[in-house]
């Protein structure tokens, strides 16, 4: 038997939780296009926390 993993998803605010960005700066990230977004209903708005995670860049440490 095969098992499939259910893709998880979370809410503007437990994304901007989680990463520390406002739930602002995500809308204006799915705005520009820059972030996915996916709609389940008239106002409810949810992210897959990968292309979040996916938005925050290392910098590189300058000496």
């Amino acid at each position: 038997m095969t098992q499939t993993t259910r893709r998880q998803y979370e809410s503007l605010a437990e994304a901007a939780e989680r990463t520390g960005v406002s739930t602002r700066t995500l809308r204006r990230r799915i705005s520009c296009g820059e972030l996915t977004a996916y709609r389940a209903g008239p106002r409810i708005i949810r992210l897959d926390p990968e292309d979040v995670d996916r938005l925050l860049q290392r910098i590189p440490n300058f000496r």
